[in-house]
């Protein structure tokens, strides 16, 4: 793989992630239902994270939110993106594992996302049952992972737009 420099989202990257989120993504993607948990919540800082190749160019950014899943507090993992003439270099899967890290180091301990269980059970993780994303969302494409063993046992309930 080519070396990249990844290093925690800043400001000034904002917009630039935004074009590489509209290049990758399907228009309207900010019409799906995880979009709603997003807007006025900032992503949580240090957990979001871009890669740039040797000349500075954008590769691919993760984002992680916060939210709240019944009485209990998660990490939203997504958008994750890599540049077209980026993609089957395994970009995705180091800014997905250094993501998971930092969250765990920072003593976050559940990362839930909404994606392709094939995909993502190679990060361990796997359908969670019992949780209700805002609709549209097919319930079987909500997934989790514990960075703390049990932390998803019996937690039930809507996700929820982050408050503190």
């Amino acid at each position: 793989m080519q070396q990249f420099g990844i290093r925690p989202e800043e400001p000034d990257d904002w917009w630039e992630v935004e074009a590489l989120y509209d290049l990758c993504f399907a228009p309207g993607r900010e019409a799906l239902s995880s979009y709603r948990l997003r807007d006025d919540v900032p992503p949580v800082a240090g957990l979001s994270l871009v890669a740039r190749d040797g000349q500075g160019i954008l590769a691919g950014a993760i984002r992680f939110w916060p939210v709240h899943v019944g009485d209990h507090d998660a990490l939203l993992l997504g958008p994750v993106a890599v540049h077209p003439t980026h993609q089957g270099e395994g970009l995705g899967g180091v800014l997905i594992y250094e993501g998971i890290e930092t969250g765990r180091v920072k003593g976050w301990d559940r990362v839930m996302l909404v994606g392709d269980a094939p995909y993502y059970s190679r990060f361990g993780f796997s359908l969670l049952q019992g949780i209700e994303m805002p609709p549209p969302t097919n319930p079987d494409r909500v997934l989790g992972l514990e960075l703390a063993p049990g932390v998803w046992d019996g937690v039930r309930g809507l996700v929820r737009r982050w408050s503190r």
